[in-house]
């Protein structure tokens, strides 16, 4: 949304500069245009990609939506708008966008796929590698066009419920819609009417047929999978999310059978020959007798077609299931457990073939919590390391969990045996392992989330100090800001042993970090000020002083671009 919002006030400055006299273009306001201008190429090279995928995906949803809704105003279904009007084409043109959706909904979250196309990708355009980082955003955008298109396509078949039950109900010989329901009384006959008495509601036709019922299952299911994927329930009760959100499984099931009971039917092709709507309906009263041209006409539904959809992303996701289950199964060993203050546990793993790069994360699942959870942790290791290690901040009920199974209550040591179990899926790619290919870059982390950061900083110590490697980048710059000072001290001593050995090695200028501590206490304010002109800092023990609030980032930007012209 900032960026959004960036652009549409570089735009409202392009347009008010355009409006002024020309005696008013001044330097200060050409500066002003051009800063407008860079501004928009800026978002429109980091943003353009995302906004073509998006407007792409809207409009073959439109095109779906209008293409379906005009296909049903064709003569095959002349007779069934006689009784359900428009309703039919709103029905018909959201369930074709549901349709592809449904097919679109799976692929964002299978994880190895991604990680193939990421390795694939890359090699032509690390812009477009980048999009797959924002799955998950697209995961929730077509989660919401699924659920605004069936809410369409629920109310308007409930208006044609209506308009079948009126039908049935208004026994009149004379009215073409009563007519046209009472067609296919006999065994095995076409009908086009589902609703074959008037003793009956839409409430028994919902739940005594497979289209009915199956779409109550479904949307019940839909509206649980949204309401617990709302973000308080996430954080709060992930649990609740995680379980809940498998009901897709069923979804997946009700959507491919719904379409058997063949409710929505149409006039035949060899019917439109024996009877063409256009001549035939105002003579309806003569329809099947001697002497006239017209047939009575004989209907059909269209075979359910939303299978060959969804089958392809269903088998996908299914190998991406197995694939889980198999690395699921291979044997990891915990070698070190450390419990860092402010409750962050780290562990340390073995697993044979593992193999990572900079910034990448593990799905972690510990079959004592629970066998169905799995949950995505960044790793602080460097490639170079024969181990691989994860950072977990305790905030919820699965990470209090294994802190305490790891024996993180517990004041003495815990044995290698009374270690819980773990599974390891992954590891999986992020924009991270780009860092190396940049000359410059600018490293930006809050809390516990400089942990992608640790695998980078620790593998520039691997290949340019240990291993005196020459590598692409030339500059790092490093901002972490921390809430609390108990957070710093895992990543201080990281910090401490790059300081060391770069100053040794006359490397200082290729790392240049700055830390922010946004929250602390009257007590600790005035311990600060007492060892302020201490060589080390109080806080970190490095040589650079942490600093206090939060960065002035426009000035940060602008001393980085001035030191890195283009």
């Amino acid at each position: 949304m900032s960026a959004l919002h960036t652009s549409l006030s570089s735009f409202t400055v392009c347009c008010l500069f355009l409006l002024l006299p020309s005696h008013q273009h001044t330097p200060a306001h050409t500066h002003t245009f051009a800063a407008a201008l860079s501004t928009m190429g800026n978002f429109a090279a980091n943003e353009g990609l995302s906004i073509f995928v998006i407007l792409v995906w809207l409009g073959i949803n439109a095109f779906l939506f209008v293409h379906f809704y005009m296909r049903f105003l064709v003569d095959r279904w002349f007779y069934t708008r006689v009784l359900l009007g428009h309703a039919l084409s709103w029905a018909r043109a959201p369930a074709a966008c549901l349709n592809f959706n449904c097919m679109l909904i799976l692929l964002p979250v299978c994880r190895n796929l991604l990680s193939f196309l990421r390795g694939s990708i890359q090699c032509c355009s690390r812009t477009a590698a980048r999009q797959l980082d924002r799955n998950l955003t697209f995961h929730k955008l077509v989660a919401y066009m699924i659920a605004f298109h069936t809410a369409v396509h629920i109310i308007a078949h409930l208006f044609n419920f209506e308009f079948f039950m009126d039908a049935q109900l208004n026994r009149n010989s004379s009215y073409l819609p009563f007519v046209l329901s009472e067609i296919g009384t006999g065994d095995n006959a076409s009908f086009l009417n589902p609703i074959r008495t008037n003793e009956t509601n839409p409430t028994i036709v919902m739940f005594t047929t497979i289209a009915g019922l199956t779409g109550v299952v479904i949307t019940l299911a839909l509206i649980l999978i949204i309401t617990s994927s709302m973000e308080v329930i996430r954080r709060s009760y992930f649990e609740v999310f995680w379980y809940i959100h498998h009901l897709f499984i069923i979804f997946f099931i009700g959507l491919v059978f719904h379409g058997y009971g063949r409710i929505v039917r149409g006039q035949t092709n060899h019917s439109l020959e024996t009877n063409d709507p256009h001549v035939c309906a105002d003579q309806f009263e003569d329809w099947g007798k001697n002497g006239s041209n017209c047939a009575v006409p004989e209907f059909a539904g269209n075979p359910p077609g939303t299978w060959k959809w969804v089958l392809g992303p269903m088998i996908l996701y299914v190998c991406e299931r197995l694939i889980r289950i198999y690395r699921s199964h291979q044997k990891v060993v915990i070698t070190k457990v450390v419990m860092h203050p402010s409750k962050t546990l780290e562990l340390q793993m073995k697993r044979k073939g593992f193999h990572m790069e900079v910034g990448q994360y593990v799905f972690i699942q510990c079959p004592s919590i629970s066998r169905l959870e799995w949950h995505p942790f960044t790793l602080t290791s460097a490639p170079e390391e024969d181990f691989f290690t994860a950072h977990i901040r305790i905030v919820g009920d699965w990470t209090q969990a294994l802190y305490e199974a790891c024996g993180g209550d517990k004041a003495e040591p815990q044995e290698a045996w009374k270690l819980p179990k773990l599974a390891i899926d992954g590891p999986f790619g992020t924009a991270s392992e780009d860092v190396f290919r940049y000359e410059v870059v600018m490293l930006v982390g809050a809390g516990i989330g400089v942990t992608p950061f640790a695998s980078i900083l620790k593998s520039v110590w691997y290949k340019r100090i240990q291993n005196n490697q020459e590598v692409f980048t030339k500059k790092i710059y490093f901002y972490w800001l921390c809430p609390e000072t108990q957070a710093f001290e895992w990543f201080a001593d990281l910090l401490q042993s790059l300081e060391g050995q770069m100053t040794e090695k006359n490397m200082s200028d290729f790392l240049s970090y700055n830390i922010y501590l946004t929250r602390w206490k009257e007590n600790e304010a005035a311990h600060f000020r007492v060892h302020h002109e201490a060589e080390n800092d109080p806080i970190t023990g490095l040589k650079q002083k942490t600093l206090y609030g939060k960065p002035n980032w426009d000035n940060e930007f602008t001393n980085i671009a001035s030191k890195h012209p283009g």
